[in-house]
């Protein structure tokens, strides 16, 4: 039930974010919105991990890794990113391959991920969209 209400809310969310960006003729962004399971008790390890690879990402506007409310070993990743392409770009770049080597030994499962149009939001990388 939680993961049917969890879907219907993203994707009521990106209808409604797709419908104001055409309105205010934003420039199109690119986002995802994933989740990782740690191994027991070592969620913050996989934190640190996953996070020593984002400072220096071109096209990256908004990088969230987010700890679950409720479940102890579960984070969440909200990223917003100028293209795909720089995305894409971004897994090539050697601090992302070194924390992607480091968490990898951590995770005990990845969610799903949803591919979303970000439209608004804050923080001073968001703030240098053309």
């Amino acid at each position: 039930m939680k993961a049917r209400l969890a879907a219907a809310l993203v994707l009521a969310a990106t209808l409604i974010c797709a419908s104001v960006a055409a309105a205010a003729d934003l420039p199109p962004s690119y986002g995802l919105i994933g989740s990782m399971t740690a191994k027991p008790g070592q969620r913050d390890a996989l934190i640190a991990a996953v996070a020593s690879g984002t400072d220096a990402m071109p096209g990256c506007y908004s990088y969230v890794i987010a700890a679950d409310a409720a479940n102890p070993d579960l984070i969440w990743i909200t990223e917003v990113w100028d293209t795909k392409a720089s995305h894409d770009n971004s897994l090539k770049l050697p601090a992302v391959q070194a924390a992607i080597a480091k968490a990898r030994p951590l995770i005990a499962g990845m969610g799903g991920q949803t591919i979303t149009t970000p439209i608004a939001g804050g923080g001073p990388r968001w703030e240098k969209r053309p």
